[in-house]
């Protein structure tokens, strides 16, 4: 019998410059960005799927568009490193499907890392995702890119 776990890597939509940066909000391109997304998500998640965000204002508005309760955890603020992100999701052992909404160019090195095991970070476009499935079978695993997608095309 095969185990898998489904990890979506969300980027936060657009947000506003300045500093301190922590407290930068999501401009309205932004938010009409996490709407989109949050729509498209919420025909897509399982019932059951642990959310994980940023402490980060833009990471939290991205968050709240989908209406579900979320976690925020500390270690996937911007700067998290990509093993930090890994362990937050439990990959590749957890039970459900996670959702995490993070920062590049974070994400796109925990994209870079399964995928490819390369360094260089991957882009991740702003409000973006990527979709992400561990499949075990016995010893043997594979990541398998099951989504990339981005606002825009929504």
């Amino acid at each position: 019998m095969g185990a898998a776990m489904d990890l979506i890597l969300w980027r936060h939509a657009e947000a506003e410059d300045g500093v301190p940066d922590l407290t930068r909000k999501l401009t309205p391109k932004g938010a009409k960005q996490a709407q989109r997304m949050a729509e498209w998500l919420e025909r897509h998640l399982p019932e059951r799927c642990r959310i994980l965000a940023s402490p980060a204002v833009r990471a939290q508005e991205t968050a709240r568009a989908l209406g579900r309760r979320f976690r925020t955890v500390d270690d996937i603020a911007p700067g998290a490193s990509a093993a930090a992100v890994l362990a937050a999701a439990g990959w590749p052992d957890a039970r459900e499907t996670t959702l995490v909404v993070g920062h590049q160019p974070t994400l796109g090195e925990v994209a870079a890392l399964l995928i490819g095991g390369e360094a260089q970070p991957w882009s991740v476009r702003k409000g973006g995702l990527w979709w992400l499935s561990s499949r075990r079978r016995g010893e043997s695993a594979a990541v398998v890119v099951r989504v990339v997608m981005s606002p825009d095309f929504l």
